[in-house]
């Protein structure tokens, strides 16, 4: 047996606090080895892994289509006053709901179906998938047919929280070996759970297979809207089930006017009857470690702090990963003077109690929403002779994290260096330092300088200067300005929901990424608007915006790129772009020019690794300039073949085995509403 240690990781170094028991972990292997992928990363881990090799470098170039689903969100149901229901195409009922209530919408906007970001489940020759909607729907995985469909009409409430209204990207599955249930969250704050056969709800699970997740949240009450019409509360992400333990993400809006906010608490239920096993408090509540890095008691009124994306856990240390995100709001923090623990942290929870075991923090008082995005990866690797358990955690700033999983320490050194702290934001008090990782090297430019500018000729060099003429530069972790800081990379990374994939059998790390920034704007609050904040943040009129002449980029390629990284060693093994960037140097004040492959043409879909491929989706190069499905050989990143998907790739890829025949299966764009693809060999 051996020992693991419990940490509680302050600002800087932890402190071992105490000492409990465990036993060892077995390694990652990703998906199993059946042709089964029953969680969203296909397993646990979050590797995207799959042991499957029929499909390779020698067939990749011949995947057909083998069959294609509609989104059932083309055609929905609403209730009518007298407890009925009618049914009609969505866009019927979405004008039938506008009529009822103007009202509804966040600025006037009703659902959009067209978003389906779901990575697909299959287990027992079925598929499961949730919509934009909040709809789910179980699919032969052989032909495509329709199983069942299960709405619990939640658009009727209004629109989804944040900015990435109506999304949903993917549900979770549990079985006991006999029961098969089938659960996901919705966009007006319930957890839905159904049987994964009849897509019946659970009767015994919550109120007829429905949990209220807003229900025993402080400031936070059913159907309660942010300053922009929409809903305060909803779930976009996948639960995760451990053993008997289902734990969901949540989304709290971030467009704040206001210091009170609900807080994004993380709570385990009984995957049988919805009962609330813990809660654990993100915001650190009373005397509870990490209260006092929430000056001026904000703790009491401050909110989101929770998991906006998805999360990883080891079913056999016992243990759960939670990649937290920013306090509200996003980017001020005047009223939250601190390090302000659990935002922007990886937390590890013993699955049973919900009590911490270990955390880091990797932004103190966050004010660039460089929350963390993705679940961590898990894998199992060796370092200078010593096997480690590991975690690796991707970001938005563009490093990548790297743990112990068992204990919390850092892998390779990370450091707390001194960051830019002045601002002429009224009331704001920025962290004079942050941490950086010694090792991996950054997969992403990170700051943004003079010098990072486009300089294709000297005419669009000078261009890009004037662009950027009365806007604040600076590194990584440059604080917001009244003027617009210039944050590179952007508010959305850098890396992003899709995340990373991981070889178990190598321990080599896929991530692709974004070269973007973004600027925020900010104004004081006007008569009338009820804030409780000394400044908010701008919009429409209120904001400045920062672009270059003729679409042209403003920073240097390239635009995006998949870089991979030797967890063993901490290198970077290769780091290519993402496709040519045809789009970008088409333009004319390009096109004569003999430029390198300039990337910008990787989607927000993420990577799927096999046994012999790294597959992942492009927007351009197909044989008709289309999108396309790509396979590149892991070691190199060498391109070793291709195959047109008939619209643009919106989810993460996965695969599975159905009767000897290997699939992939992926989302791709569409209108009037997108669709379920699923490709194989002749």
């Amino acid at each position: 047996m051996t020992e693991r240690t419990r940490l509680t990781c302050g600002i800087g170094a932890a402190a071992i606090v105490t000492i409990v028991a465990a036993t060892p972990a077995a390694a990652q292997h990703g998906a199993p080895a059946n042709g089964e992928w029953r969680t969203y990363g296909g397993d646990l881990g979050g590797t995207k892994y799959s042991p499957l090799d029929q499909i390779d470098a020698s067939n990749f170039a011949d995947l057909e289509i083998a069959w294609r689903w509609q989104s059932s969100d083309a055609f929905m149901s609403l209730t009518t006053p007298d407890g009925g229901e009618w049914s009609a195409r969505s866009d019927v009922i979405f004008d039938a709901l506008n009529e009822q209530d103007p009202n509804r919408w966040r600025d006037g906007q009703a659902p959009y179906t067209n978003n389906l970001k779901a990575t697909p489940l299959m287990a027992a020759g079925r598929l499961y998938i949730n919509m934009p909607t909040s709809a789910g729907a179980a699919i032969d995985a052989a032909t495509g047919e329709t199983l069942w469909v299960y709405n619990p009409k939640t658009y009727e409430a209004g629109t989804t929280t944040m900015s990435a209204r109506w999304n949903q990207r993917g549900v979770a599955y549990w079985s006991d070996g006999e029961a098969e249930r089938v659960y996901w969250g919705t966009g007006n704050g319930y957890l839905i759970c159904v049987d994964a056969v009849s897509g019946r709800p659970c009767v015994d699970f919550g109120e007829n297979g429905r949990l209220d997740l807003v229900r025993d949240l402080p400031r936070a009450s059913r159907g309660d809207r942010d300053w922009l019409n929409a809903l305060l509360y909803s779930v976009q992400s996948p639960p995760i089930v451990v053993g008997d333990t289902v734990i969901t993400p949540a989304s709290i809006s971030s467009y704040n006017i206001t210091r009170e906010a609900p807080p994004g608490w993380m709570r385990g239920f009984d995957v049988q009857t919805g009962r609330t096993k813990w809660t654990f408090h993100t915001i650190p509540q009373g005397d509870e470690f990490g209260n006092d890095t929430w000056g001026g008691d904000s703790w009491r009124v401050t909110g989101k702090v929770g998991v906006w994306s998805l999360m990883s856990a080891d079913e056999e240390l016992g243990l759960l990963y939670l990649p937290t995100n920013t306090a509200a709001p996003d980017y001020y923090g005047g009223h939250r003077p601190g390090a302000n623990l659990f935002a922007e942290s990886v937390i590890a929870l013993n699955i049973e109690t919900g009590e911490r075991e270990w955390h880091f923090q990797a932004v103190h008082h966050g004010l660039w929403d460089y929350d963390f995005p993705a679940a961590p990866n898990l894998v199992d690797i060796e370092v200078d002779g010593r096997p480690i358990r590991a975690l690796a955690q991707i970001s938005k700033q563009g490093f990548l994290y790297v743990f112990d999983r068992v204990t919390g320490e850092p892998v390779w050194p990370i450091e707390e260096r001194a960051v830019p702290t002045d601002t002429d934001i009224p009331g704001e008090q920025v962290w004079p330092t942050q941490p950086f990782p010694t090792r991996p090297a950054p997969f992403e430019y990170q700051g943004a300088i003079i010098d990072d500018l486009a300089d294709f000729t000297p005419e669009i060099r000078q261009m890009a200067i004037d662009a950027v003429e009365g806007f604040r530069l600076g590194p990584l972790f440059t604080p917001q300005s009244l003027r617009g800081t210039i944050q590179r990379p952007a508010a959305g990374g850098g890396a992003n929901w899709s995340g990373a994939g991981v070889d178990p059998e190598t321990g080599m790390l896929y991530v692709p990424s974004t070269n973007s920034y973004s600027i925020r704007h900010y104004r004081e609050p006007r008569a009338g608007e009820d804030a409780t904040l000394a400044v908010i943040e701008g919009r429409g009129d209120d904001a400045r915006p920062l672009t270059m002449p003729q679409g042209l980029p403003l920073f240097k390629p390239p635009y995006s790129r998949m870089t991979a990284i030797n967890l063993n060693t901490g290198d970077h093994a290769w780091m290519r772009p993402l496709g040519d960037g045809d789009r970008i140097r088409n333009h004319p004040m390009l096109r004569d020019l003999d430029l390198p492959p300039l990337g910008g043409d990787g989607s927000r879909s993420g990577p799927l690794v096999t046994k012999t491929l790294l597959i992942f989706a492009l927007t351009t190069g197909g044989s008709d300039g289309g999108p396309r499905l790509i396979a590149v050989d892991k070691s190199t990143g060498d391109p070793l073949a291709s195959v047109d998907l008939p619209r643009g790739a919106i989810g993460t890829p996965m695969t599975y085995l159905l009767d000897g025949k290997q699939y992939v299966a992926l989302t791709v764009g569409g209108s009037p509403v997108p669709e379920l693809i699923a490709l194989a060999l002749p």
